[in-house]
């Protein structure tokens, strides 16, 4: 397909598991940390080993909280500056997603003073952090984010609201586009994001309710069992895999009631490499 947009980023997922050669690919997410993240790893995948190479420690774990969530200038300079990034504060970022247990993790609106909540950092994964999955950051782990800097180098990072970045200009100005819609679930957003709005949701789905019969765009909203009702798209229902707040039992619970709508120009959906697949390939 020539073309990408994911207007709610995330881990970038579905993005990194694309069978196709990348085109012209745009990310969005109002995340100032997962922005930067993959625009430091674009740019300087070893510099954000370096301080992602750290083990699992509470005190640094809620110091590093509070001068990240405190540092309004890097959040001012990413929304201002399209180049900017910084290795620490991505490598840092890193490190506390994978040693931080439940929500709250570089959220300023956690408690008013900016202080973390009283949830017990993520000693778990063997008491590993992010070493869990890159044992050796500083020598063999480098491969892993040198492989991530070589698929985004050409990636296109926005932070910002996610209609900026499905207008025309960024769409179907450079052909056929897949669009990838996951935004936080009006079921339980208050929980799973830090920039939460509970109204998010069905606001995205009006813009694919008003897309969806473009036969220039394929578009795939997720949500929950019963959460949309998009006539004549076609539903999938899949069952989410991995991350911590999964594990809890309510995540495990939740994780079956996962759900993709597919606009009428996808591709009967077979397996979830084929989301974006037209008819004709």
């Amino acid at each position: 397909m020539a073309n990408y947009v994911e207007p709610f980023a995330g881990s970038l997922a579905v993005l990194l598991a694309r069978p196709t050669e990348p085109g012209t690919e745009t990310v969005n997410d109002i995340d100032c940390y997962l922005a930067n993240f993959w625009r430091a790893v674009a740019l300087d995948p070893a510099a954000v080993a370096a301080h992602a190479d750290w083990p699992v420690n509470e005190a640094d774990l809620h110091a590093r909280h509070l001068s990240l969530v405190r540092n309004g200038a890097f959040r001012e300079r990413m929304k201002t500056e399209p180049e900017f990034y910084d290795p620490r504060v991505a490598g840092w970022w890193v490190w506390g997603l994978c040693s931080w247990i439940g929500s709250g993790w570089c959220d300023p609106r956690e408690r008013g003073d900016g202080r973390p909540s009283q949830q017990l950092p993520h000693l778990g994964n063997a008491g590993m952090g992010v070493h869990r999955k890159l044992p050796h950051l500083g020598n063999a782990g480098m491969g892993v984010f040198d492989q991530l800097s070589s698929r985004l180098r050409r990636v296109r990072v926005a932070c910002g609201d996610w209609t900026r970045v499905l207008g025309e200009s960024v769409t179907v100005k450079h052909g056929t586009t897949g669009v990838l819609l996951d935004p936080p679930y009006s079921e339980g957003a208050d929980d799973l994001y830090s920039a939460h709005d509970k109204s998010l949701s069905a606001q995205v789905r009006e813009w694919a309710l008003d897309n969806g019969t473009n036969p220039a765009l394929r578009i795939a909203l997720c949500g929950y069992e019963g959460e949309h009702d998009l006539p004549g798209w076609q539903v999938v229902e899949w069952k989410a895999k991995g991350g911590y707040g999964s594990q809890a039992a309510d995540g495990n619970e939740n994780s079956a009631r996962e759900r993709i709508w597919f606009s009428p120009a996808c591709a009967k959906a077979k397996a979830q490499r084929d989301l974006f697949t037209t008819e004709a390939a």
